[in-house]
Formats: structure tokens, C-alpha cells, sequence
């Protein structure tokens, strides 16, 4: 497929399939008509003599001081240089791309008043794997990334940075590599460029990426220690969540059914005389699908985002533009922090489940060893999952909950969604560890029910985590056992689904 900026609808799948190449990508003749009229309307504003915000007066709290037509461009380049004071280490080179999209689909829709030859150059760019440096903190959400926007376009001007595989080199070198000349801004371009929530926005998008497979392995994870503790199926039962018809808990429910099927090890003990299991087994699909409802809520409103317009002012004809708030970070940042307690929970009960397998319960021995007293078993991997499940814990709090005002009380009530989103994707990276260590305990647990057999996909994972984690007979240094379950999950190579 080709997707047509500025046209089509983004989604999740298509943003991520154009940031690695598998979706081309292009301008067509109705966005091009779209972006000339709209920069047609500017230049009849920009000459006006009637003040319109941000096309022919100062930004914030300049916004009443009218700038003549001379001063116009050395305004625009202005207004890129001394809106980058990012701090902080660079953001991934992924999340810079996906910034990059995600803006020229916005600015192509014909709101925003650019130049055709600022998008184009935006274009070469993405084309060209020039990737610029965008530092990681300095936004405050509104008026949208303002900083972080501003580092990702000064190399339009021939400042700033690019990404040189692992190193930066000058964008004037870039670019004078590349036979590309920097360009002049004109009015309203430099305010179009920094104005948006795009920071937040590829935070996002890259949060739900990682977070749609992490609720899929949680819900693998969760199964395995069950055959492990040889718990019950019957919370699992259909009957039970159509009379409470939570959608995310009803998809639980059906994914842990299908990780039972015809399994040996569960159908061994049917009728045995445990009446019910702890919480952390007998609730997974209740708290695995509370987050799940938090991850589509969050999904549903990044698309919504992905396909707005996010810059100030809007143009809406030759005679007018609308000076609001749509670069806001709120729609996202509540949602955010929203979706960072749901990731943070699917680590705490993953580590209920930690310290629950090593109890010696149900003819599991204790730590998960044999060997108890010399050897420690497995016994330490759950201070690490409590450590992360802790540090989750303390990156919960909601930025979104937090004011301060900046541009001398002109933008008085800001998201702090920039930090939303990068607390987010912290707390998802903490998951996967936590994820990783559940999955090497249940792995050891299922040991103790052979010759049981557990279902045929639950017995693939099984036979992947052995490729690269043998059984623990007697203590041995885990940590390199550690870090290859980390490796498996962080490259997706579970089947769960």
C-alpha cells in the first residue's frame, strides 16, 4: 500500500510500517492542493496590516506587537533557535523518526499555512535516514513540544544535529553532504514546525507498540506459572465474564483458555481438593484486562492524535486564522499516566507470582530447587522483581496532575505530557525484566510437573526459554541467565498468541 500524507488515516500498524519502510509514504496531488492554498492565505495575512497572531506578530507574550513583512524571516529562524534549550540525552533515533511523520501528516492536511518546499525538504529527510537529535526533557506539554520540536527542525535552517549511525555530526555537514542547502523560513512556517504534540504523540505510539506485546506475554507469563502451581482453570471460564463483560477481561479470559488446551499437566489434577487460588492466578484476567482497557483507551486516543492537526494557529481562509489550544498535550497526557499505572500492574502481579512459585507449594519444592540449604535455588531473581516492581511504583505519579506556568503567565496551565510518555516507555522497559524473570521461574516450575505436558504453545515457549536457559539443578551465576530471557522478550520472540 501507499499512504497518502495529509489523506489517509494513520494507525498504530501504518505510522510503525512507514517508520521501517514496509508502507511507502508520499505526497499526492490533493495534499499538495491542500498545503499550496493554505500557504496562499498566509501570504495574503502576512501582508496585511490587521495584527493576526503568529503570522505577522511576535509569539506568547509578544503576541500584540505586529512585525513587518522585512522582519519576517530572521523572526521564523528566531523562533527555532531560541525555543531549543532541550537537556538531557537524546531521545532514540526511532522515536525522532516517528516525530517526523507524524508532523508532515499534520502539517500536509492544510491548516497550518507552510510551503510545499518545507515539507518536501521534511520528506528528504525521512528518505535520506537523516534523523535529527532531539534532547529529551525541556517540554512542558503546551504550547505543544515546543523545545523538543525545535531540535528536531533547526537542521532545516543547517543548525542542530543529525543522527550518524550511533554519533551526531553537524547538520551543516549533513546537509552539504546530501547537495541540500539550508532553507529561510517565511511567516508562520517556524510557529507551524514547533507548535504540536508530536514529542508526545511518538512517545505514545511507541509505548503502545512495546505494550500490546507485553499484555500478550503477560497473559503467557501468567499461564505458564499456573501449570508451574498447577492451578485452576475454572476463572477462566466463559460463563464467569459474559455476566461482567469487561472487554479486556473477556479477552484474557478466552487467551488464557487457549493456553490451556488440551494440556496434560492441568488435566492431571481435576479433581484435586484445592478449592481456589491466590489472587495473582485466580484474577488474571481481571487485572491483565484492566489493563488492556487502559491500552485501548490509550490507543484509541494516540490515533485520534496521529490524524489531527496540532499547530497555532489554524488557517481557515485568506481573511482568517483561529488563534486556540490545540497543541494541548492534556488529551494525551491523562491518558498517559493512565496507561503507565496499567503497565506498572502487570509487573506487580507478575511478581506476586514470582514469590508464589518459590513457596514450596503443591509439590513445587522450595526456591524452586532440590537442593535447598546449600543452594539458594532461585530464590534472589524476586529481589530483582521487586526492586523494578518498587521503581515502577515510584514513576506513577502523573505529571499530568502538575502545573507550572511558563511565558510569563500566558501559558498558565501546561500537560507535562513529554513526561508522561517518557515515564511510560521507563516503566514498559522495567516490565520487560520483570517479565523475563517470571518466565524463567515458571519455566523451572514446569519441570517439576514432568512427565506432564503442558499445551502444544505454551510447550514451544518452554522448549525456546531451554535454547537459551538450562534447568537449574544447582546454584550457578544467573545473571547470564537473566540477561538472555531479557533478550528474548525485548526481541519479541515468544509465540503468544
Amino acid at each position: 500500500m501507499t499512504f497518502r500524507y495529509g489523506v489517509d488515516q494513520l494507525t498504530l500498524d501504518i505510522v510503525n510500517g512507514i517508520a521501517d519502510g514496509s508502507i511507502k509514504a508520499e505526497l499526492c496531488q490533493q495534499a499538495l492542493d491542500k498545503i499550496n492554498a493554505s500557504r496562499q492565505n498566509v501570504d495574503i495575512m502576512a501582508s496585511s496590516d490587521k495584527a493576526i497572531y503568529g503570522i505577522n506578530t511576535g509569539f506568547g507574550p509578544l503576541c500584540d506587537t505586529q512585525i513587518s513583512p522585512a522582519e519576517t524571516h530572521l523572526l521564523q529562524k528566531n523562533l527555532l533557535i531560541t525555543h531549543a534549550v532541550g537537556v538531557g540525552e537524546p531521545i532514540a533515533k526511532a522515536i525522532s523518526k516517528l516525530m517526523l511523520i507524524t508532523k508532515v501528516h499534520a502539517l500536509s492536511q492544510g491548516f497550518s499555512g507552510i510551503r510545499l518546499e518545507v515539507v518536501e525538504r521534511m520528506l528528504a529527510f525521512i528518505e535520506h535516514d537523516l534523523i535529527p537529535v532531539v534532547p529529551e526533557q525541556g517540554s512542558v506539554g503546551a504550547s505543544g513540544d515546543l523545545a523538543p520540536l525545535s531540535h528536531l527542525f533547526l537542521p532545516l535552517i543547517g543548525e542542530g544535529e543529525f543522527w550518524h549511525g550511533d554519533n551526531t555530526i553537524p547538520a551543516a555537514q549533513a546537509l552539504k553532504e546530501h547537495g541540500l542547502e539550508p532553507l529561510e523560513l517565511h511567516a508562520k512556517e517556524g510557529l507551524a514546525l514547533i507548535n504540536g504534540t508530536q514529542f508526545i504523540l511518538s512517545h505514545a505510539i511507541t509505548a503502545l507498540t512495546k505494550m500490546r506485546y507485553l499484555l500478550d506475554l503477560a497473559d503467557l507469563a501468567g499461564a505458564m506459572s499456573i501449570e508451574g502451581m498447577q492451578g485452576s482453570q475454572s476463572p477462566f471460564r466463559e460463563e464467569l465474564h459474559q455476566i461482567r463483560a469487561f472487554a479486556g477481561n473477556i479477552e484474557v479470559a478466552a487467551r488464557m483458555r487457549h493456553f490451556f488446551k488440551d494440556s496434560q499437566n492441568m488435566a492431571a489434577h481435576t479433581d484435586c481438593d484445592r478449592v481456589q487460588d491466590p489472587y495473582s492466578l485466580r484474577c488474571i484476567p481481571q487485572v491483565h484486562g484492566a489493563s488492556r482497557n487502559a491500552y485501548n483507551h490509550l490507543k484509541e486516543l494516540a490515533e485520534i492524535e496521529m490524524n489531527s492537526v496540532t499547530d497555532n494557529p489554524i488557517v481557515i481562509s485568506s481573511e482568517e486564522a483561529i488563534s486556540g489550544g490545540s497543541f494541548h498535550g492534556q488529551p494525551l497526557a491523562m491518558v498517559l499516566d493512565y496507561a503507565s499505572i496499567a503497565a506498572a500492574e502487570l509487573g506487580n502481579i507478575a511478581d506476586r507470582r514470582c514469590y508464589l512459585l518459590l513457596e514450596g507449594l503443591h509439590g513445587l519444592p522450595r526456591l524452586l530447587t532440590t537442593s535447598g540449604g546449600l543452594n539458594s535455588g532461585m530464590m534472589i531473581p524476586q529481589y530483582t522483581t521487586a526492586a523494578l516492581v518498587t521503581e515502577n511504583k515510584s514513576l506513577c505519579f502523573p505529571p499530568s496532575a502538575d502545573s507550572v506556568p511558563t511565558s510569563m503567565g500566558q501559558e498558565d496551565h501546561v500537560s507535562m505530557g513529554s513526561i508522561s510518555g517518557r515515564k511510560l516507555n521507563q516503566i514498559l522497559g522495567n516490565l520487560e525484566k520483570i517479565m523475563a524473570i517470571e518466565l524463567m521461574y515458571a519455566a523451572q516450575a514446569i519441570e517439576f510437573r514432568r512427565p506432564n505436558k503442558c499445551s502444544d504453545i505454551i510447550e514451544e515457549n518452554f522448549a525456546l526459554i531451554r535454547q537459551k536457559v538450562a534447568k537449574l539443578e544447582e546454584d550457578r551465576l544467573l545473571k547470564p541467565d537473566i540477561d538472555a530471557m531479557i533478550a528474548l522478550v525485548k526481541t519479541q520472540a515468544f509465540k503468544v498468541n
